[in-house]
């Protein structure tokens, strides 16, 4: 389901207009695509907040406007906290598009407990589904995940209508076996160098 977004129209632009906006508890955004002209927005920072955490990607615009649009991009200070801007394509809710979408792990990895670590390789994939369908994350169950083993994007669980973009074999997580130290007996006795001649050992030496 499409989160609603409450926007209003801005007609001033420019660094100092937006940072303005920013002070005043607004983000700035720019709704264009379709061939219609860019409409310049401000949102609520309150709003936009509501919509990372929930990871949504289509969006319903009420206000100024009222249309579907597709979140495409949002642009963060650089400390990657406050939302500094917002890209927004206008789509039509039953339009296929590509997007990227958060993988989670679910379930307890065996391989943990057989003494390897669990590591994440990718955090996100790319799917392609209808504007109106899009997932707001994608499932990887690790609970027969043994050490040594990994699973792929293709391991995902993809809801109805969803299609893989990622190459299915891109692996997205594995159980990493721990790295062997030596032992204790090769920790203190240095492998021997290869003995080149040995004192008192001068066989084809002329004697005296």
């Amino acid at each position: 389901m499409a989160e609603v977004l409450n926007v209003e129209s801005r007609d001033q632009i420019g660094t100092t207009a937006s940072r303005r906006l920013r002070n005043a508890g607004r983000v700035p955004a720019v709704l264009y695509g379709h061939g219609e002209e860019t409409t310049h927005l401000s949102v609520s920072e309150r709003d936009v907040k509501t919509l990372l955490r929930h990871h949504s990607k289509a969006v319903t615009l009420q206000g100024h406007v009222e249309e579907t649009a597709l979140l495409r991009d949002v642009q963060f200070d650089p400390l990657g906290i406050d939302v500094l801007h917002l890209d927004l394509l206008r789509v039509n809710l039953k339009e296929a598009v590509e997007v990227t979408v958060p993988v989670r792990l679910h379930g307890d990895a065996p391989g943990t407990r057989e003494g390897g670590m669990l590591l994440e390789n990718l955090h996100e994939v790319q799917v392609r589904c209808s504007a109106g369908s899009i997932p707001e994350e994608l499932v990887l169950n690790v609970s027969e995940l043994h050490m040594g083993q990994s699973m792929t994007a293709g391991d995902l669980e993809l809801p109805e209508g969803v299609e893989l973009a990622t190459a299915a074999d891109a692996m997205v997580a594995h159980v990493e076996e721990p790295k062997r130290g030596k032992s204790d007996d090769e920790s203190v006795e240095p492998s021997e160098p290869e003995v080149i001649s040995k004192g008192g050992d001068k066989s084809g030496e002329d004697e005296g």
